[in-house]
């Protein structure tokens, strides 16, 4: 089945990253006292014997960004790991909390320069700690929550809102991706016209909002009769276009006929009716077209042969003329 893009929405202080902390101390009672405090508190702790360690943890695909982080440490002290975790972010950032026995305002500014979002002074007052640890969860839960929003209008710039496929500008543009990408490795690709036969009887007959039932359940089935890196959208109405990667004329036809076959498989339930729902399918090769719109040209031929012929069917234009 086709890819289906989840985005993960919700942040909660037992079971996301804004609650796993990374504690990097080399005094052992100290940092058993401050992970006790913080599992107290209901965080998931990695601790760190040293600066190497913490390093090596940091850099791990899962680690934590919540880190606190003891300014002198064997190997790599706190601010020499703030100046590389700053570094190598890319993606979302960490929120670093600096511990530190020196209090001046001089190793202060040298500290967040280094790339510290906060500091707090050993010995630390537990009540402080909980707190300044408590500011850096609600700053990576707000960074969770942007980046789920863009992540929403993302999709929704992307994406058809009634079926979750991709929608015509999008599948257009990946379209010419594709194309140029099969240029480039000297293999062909296929594209199928996917429409509803019939679609507008559906509308007529059990209402428009039975028959956006209709379209969402053959979106899914298409998306069942192809590979899991093929891609599907929603060309307009109730037509829907498959690109079919690195496929040769025979590939490109027996594609076509999953995706008939997946969508007549059986019939299609709504408001307590069964519908018997068939699609036509026309299919064109890339090794025949001299351009994208050429090869939609093609693709949309055959689409009205396989209408012409009766529907439920798949007609392909083959050689060069269309």
């Amino acid at each position: 089945m086709a890819n289906v893009e989840v985005v993960s929405r919700q942040c909660t202080p037992v079971c996301c990253s804004c609650s796993e902390v990374l504690l990097a101390e080399d005094d052992p009672g100290y940092r058993r006292i401050i992970q006790r405090s913080l599992e107290t508190w209901g965080y998931r702790v990695t601790t760190a014997r040293d600066g190497v360690q913490a390093w090596q943890i940091i850099q791990q695909h899962h680690a934590p960004h919540l880190l606190i982080l003891d300014w002198m440490m064997p190997g790599i002290e706190g601010p020499e790991l703030c100046r590389r975790v700053r570094g190598r972010e890319k993606g979302p950032c960490s929120y670093i909390l600096l511990v530190t026995a020196k209090d001046g305002t001089d190793d202060v500014i040298q500290g967040l320069e280094a790339g510290a979002d906060d500091y707090i002074t050993k010995p630390c007052d537990i009540g402080e700690l909980r707190a300044r640890v408590g500011v850096g969860q609600r700053v990576l839960k707000l960074q969770n929550e942007l980046i789920g929003a863009q992540e929403e209008l993302r999709f929704a710039a992307t994406h058809d809102s009634l079926t979750g496929l991709w929608n015509h500008v999008a599948i257009f543009d990946l379209l010419g991706r594709e194309l140029r990408r099969m240029s480039r490795y000297r293999t062909s690709m296929g594209v199928l016209m996917v429409d509803i036969d019939h679609f507008k009887k559906v509308n007529d007959t059990y209402g428009h909002p039975n028959g956006d039932v209709v379209l969402k359940e053959v979106a899914r089935r298409v998306g069942q009769g192809v590979r899991s890196y093929d891609l599907v959208g929603r060309y307009g109405g109730e037509e829907f276009i498959v690109l079919l990667s690195d496929c040769h004329l025979e590939e490109i036809r027996k594609g076509g006929e999953r995706v008939r076959l997946a969508v007549a498989a059986t019939p299609i339930k709504v408001s307590g009716t069964e519908i018997n729902v068939t699609v036509s399918v026309g299919a064109a090769s890339s090794s025949d077209a001299d351009s994208q719109q050429d090869l939609l040209a093609r693709a949309d031929v055959a689409l009205y042969r396989a209408k012409e012929k009766g529907r439920d069917r798949l007609e392909i234009v083959i050689g060069t003329g269309a």
